[in-house]
């Protein structure tokens, strides 16, 4: 015989049936060997495809990219020639003397040092100039520290580069986008 369940007279609410009312819960899903063995293939094939791909092989001689030539041209040994010999600082000046204005000339002969100004990787260059002027960004010679920007910014050229301009005593003067 079989045991039939009396129910309570508190209960208000019908038995649940099969199909009616909230589902019943599904039992977890089991993944076959055969799946996990097949993902874990793929994976690695995709692995040796994005390292061959990275690695690059071959010499690719129709590529005209500038960036293969910028290297090559680097990679050559460079003639020891006056331009070379001159520091960051002399060549700045020179550039100012060749192409500035009498304001800017006057401005770029308190130039001691420079630098930062011959490593361009146009993604984040930073370029520091030094003067022998004092007083810092709100001194006497704030309006000589915009010239020599200004004139930096006519003679180096960057797709992301501040120049910085510094006083005697390291205080910014000013600072520009080049």
């Amino acid at each position: 015989m079989s045991q039939q369940h009396p129910q309570q007279p508190a209960q208000s609410y019908p038995p649940q049936q099969p199909g009616f009312g909230a589902p019943a819960p599904q039992p977890p899903k089991k993944r076959g060997i055969g799946k996990i063995a097949g993902l874990g293939c793929a994976g690695v094939l995709a692995l040796f495809a994005i390292a061959a791909v990275a690695t690059g092989g071959g010499d690719d001689s129709g590529d005209s990219s500038s960036k293969d030539k910028a290297v090559t041209a680097d990679s050559k040994p460079r003639k020891a020639g006056p331009a070379a010999e001159k520091s960051q600082a002399e060549q700045f000046r020179a550039c100012v003397a060749e192409s500035g204005t009498q304001t800017e000339k006057a401005a770029a002969e308190h130039v001691t040092k420079v630098t930062g100004a011959d490593k361009r990787n146009d993604i984040l260059d930073a370029a520091e100039v030094y003067t022998d002027f004092g007083g810092g960004l709100a001194g006497p010679h704030q309006g000589e520290g915009k010239l020599i920007a200004s004139a930096f910014t006519s003679c180096y050229e960057s797709d992301n580069g501040l120049v910085t301009v510094y006083d005697k005593d390291g205080e910014i003067l000013a600072n520009a986008n080049y």
